[in-house]
Order: structure tokens, then sequence, then C-alpha cells
């Protein structure tokens, strides 16, 4: 009797609206159409250090299109090649690669589908060349990964933005303040681009720009004068001025990427104060920006990544990602995603959009 093909899934990195979608539509595509057996690792990498794992039949990913977070767990500090373990009040790191490897032999993997940002996929990639057959799905609300135009999460990720804005604006205009929204974006500015085109803002602040806190200060105080007495402004917690630095909210010690951004609204909010006189307040969106259902498109996008991999496994197209480039799947090599972030190009269209309504960079 022919073996059933067995099939693993991971969610690494934050979590984002749509990731149970995805899983959802690895799942029944894999049990539907290849009789698969399919099943989950808890906590991402976390997981497959432990082995700690769950079968997933076809009624436990019913009904969780609309869910939010992961039904498997995830986790933003696991790391095979530099994995924390504590000994005493301190960290050690260990690569216990070898050890994941073993534990996807024993369980007989025909392949591993890792759904993650550009870390976890940078991950995948290094166990895909330690022999471990893997397809990756790129999950992020940045919408920094290599070689995708897009991202699922980003969509809810700037509704959710552009929806504080517009709560901002009433109240920025009622008390004619200066309202500063900051929004998730370590090393891209894609949400604070997007959702500050959508919701009006007047000024965007972005990794990829360095501002000048002088120029901010003038456009506020020019736009008061001419009676717009209040001024929106979207700024990415990776954000900083000219020959500066970014603002670090804190540091994890556990984990592979220790540094933790944020802050930076607030350090902004009383430059412009200080600068202008103007009564300045600033707003962290943080984490809601990951949370809830995904919207409409998510949720299609999220399903249609999680079919094309299903295809790419049964293919044995190991070692990919699932991309979208021009409104087509494509298949996306990982070692081409492990290079780095994707930020946004100076020559990027959305630039001049914002550039064309008046929008300010603070340059």
């Amino acid at each position: 009797m022919k073996r059933r093909k067995r099939v693993a899934i991971l969610t690494g990195g934050g979590d984002c609206p749509g990731i149970n979608a995805v899983i959802r539509a690895v799942a029944k595509k894999l049990i539907n159409e290849q009789n698969a057996e399919v099943i989950g690792f808890k906590d991402g990498y976390h997981g497959l250090v432990r082995n700690r794992h769950r079968k997933l039949k076809y009624t436990d990913v019913s009904g969780i299109l609309t869910l939010g977070g992961t039904i498997l767990g995830t986790s933003k500090i696991a790391n095979p090649y530099r994995y924390a373990v504590q000994n005493g009040k301190k960290f050690e790191f260990k690569d216990m690669s070898k050890t994941v490897i073993k534990n996807c032999e024993k369980l007989k993997l025909d392949c591993l589908v890792c759904i993650g940002g550009d870390g976890s996929l940078g991950i995948a990639n290094r166990l895909f060349e330690d022999g471990l057959p893997v397809v990756g799905v790129p999950k992020t609300i940045d919408n920094d990964i290599r070689g995708t135009d897009l991202t699922f999460g980003f969509d809810s990720a700037v509704s959710i933005a552009t929806e504080a804005i517009d709560r901002l604006h009433t109240t920025a205009e009622s008390h004619h303040r200066v309202m500063i929204l900051e929004v998730m974006g370590h090393n891209a500015g894609w949400i604070a681009l997007s959702a500050g085109i959508a919701g009006g803002g007047d000024i965007i602040l972005m990794p990829e720009i360095p501002y000048d806190i002088d120029v901010i200060a003038r456009m506020v105080r020019a736009r008061n004068k001419k009676g717009r007495r209040f001024s929106i402004i979207v700024v990415s917690e990776g954000a900083k001025p000219k020959g500066g630095n970014v603002v670090i909210k804190r540091m994890v010690e556990a984990s592979a990427d220790s540094i933790r951004l944020g802050g930076i609204g607030f350090v902004l909010g009383k430059q412009i104060e200080d600068a202008t006189g103007l009564e300045t307040r600033a707003v962290v969106l943080g984490h809601l920006q990951r949370g809830g259902s995904p919207t409409a498109f998510d949720r299609v996008f999220a399903t249609g990544l999680g079919a094309k991999a299903g295809d790419m496994v049964e293919k044995k197209k190991f070692g990919y990602m699932v991309g979208l480039k021009k409104g087509m799947f494509v298949e996306v090599s990982l070692k081409n995603v492990a290079k780095g972030s994707r930020t946004i190009p100076a020559n990027a269209p959305l630039l001049k959009v914002a550039k064309a309504v008046g929008t300010s960079f603070g340059v």
C-alpha cells in the first residue's frame, strides 16, 4: 500500500491577518487532492526544535478563514541556527539545526511549508540548503519581502492604519493640533506610505528617506499661517533623522534580532511642539495593525497563496516561495528572498503620487 504524503506547516515571526487562511488553503488542497496527511508545528521554529506538533484534520481547518492570528502559534525569537537556551539568568545561543533535521526525518516529512516574513524565510532557506524540502509563503504586514509585489496581511494593516488616521483627523481639526500616528515598518515604509496617502497625511516619514526636523517644523508653521491649523503626520517606527539613529524601545536578549523599535512618534512630537509652539500629540498604533480579522482582499489573496503552495508541494518545487508578480502567482527562489528586505525604491510610483498632492517627506 502506497504511503500517504506527509506535509508539515509552520508559521514563524509576527502574527498577521490571513495566516489561518493560508493554513486552511494549504491543508484543504493537500487533503482533498492528494489525500495527504498534514501536521502543524506549534509556535514557529520552537516547534521544530522541540518536536512539538499536532495533526491537522479537515475539520481542524474549517471555519478559520476569518480568524486573525494563527491556530498553530508563532514566535519572533526562535531561530534553530541561533537558538536561545537559558543558563541561569543569562542566555546562550546554540545551533539546533541538526536536531530540526532529525525531527523532520523521524516524522518522514515530504515537505515543510513555512509561512513567514523575510527572517523566517531566510531560516527556511538555510534549512533547505541543509537538505530539508521546503516551500515558503510570504507573510508580513510590512510588505517587505523580496520577489513578490505584495504580502498577505499588508492590506489589512493599511486598512486599520487608514481608519486610525481618519479618526485622528477629526480630533486634530477640532483642537487645532498636530497629530502623529506611528505605524510599524522596521526597515520599509510601505504601511506609512500607503496609509498616509489613503488617510490624507500631510507629512509621511519612512526609513528610506531620513527626515529633517527643521523642514517638518517649517511645513507645520506654514500650514498654520495659511489657516490649516492642524497637521497629520504618519511615521514608520524605523524612520530616523538625517545623520541620526532609530528610536529603540527595548532589547530582547533571547531574540536573534534583539532590537525592538518604537517611540519615534513621541520624540518627534516633542521636537515639533518645541520648534513650533503648536500642541502636538502622538499615537502609537502598535499591535492593533497585526490583530483581528483579515480584509476580504487578504482572505482571497492568502487563499490563493496557500493553494499555489499546495501545487508547489505536489510538483516538488522545494527551495522556492510563492510570490505575486504583475497579478500572477510565481515561484521565487528562497535564496533570493534571504538577501534582505524589499524597501521602497526612489522611483516608486506611490512616492510620485504622494508628492503630486502636496505630501511632504520631511526633506
